[in-house]
């Protein structure tokens, strides 16, 4: 098989599966409530003990209080990603905060809140 047939399959059918994915909606950022936010840190730490959980007003990110400490969980495309916030640095960012981890396999966060929101968060993020 010529490489230019070859080349225009393997493009179309990567082109193919992304527009089904995105009309099927696996595309979408996925929003937290209560009850996912909790759903979501037990799959991502079923050990923990939730005591309580604070929805941002995006519904991407929340900060999840348990018995070991505080965490973060945030929406990363289609799925989330859960971290406690252990060993971090909080960045002011125009839009909120910037977490970032000090363990280099850990993405930064971008946690977008609203002038109401951000000293909440920061008062929780200081008792971590």
């Amino acid at each position: 098989m010529p490489l230019e047939i070859l080349l225009a399959l393997v493009v179309g059918g990567i082109l193919s599966i992304t527009a089904l994915l995105h009309l099927s909606g696996r595309s979408r950022v996925r929003e937290l409530t209560q009850q996912t936010a909790r759903f979501e840190w037990m799959r991502h730490a079923p050990d923990d003990v939730i005591v309580d959980v604070t929805i941002a007003h995006d519904m991407r990110s929340a900060l999840v209080r348990t018995e070991a400490g505080i965490g973060l969980l945030w929406s990363f495309g289609a799925d989330t990603v859960a971290r406690h916030l252990q060993d971090f640095d909080r960045i002011n960012h125009p839009e909120g905060f910037r977490i970032r981890f000090h363990d280099f396999g850990t993405p930064n966060a971008l946690v977008r809140l609203d002038e109401f929101e951000r000293p909440h968060w920061q008062n929780l993020m200081d008792t971590a």
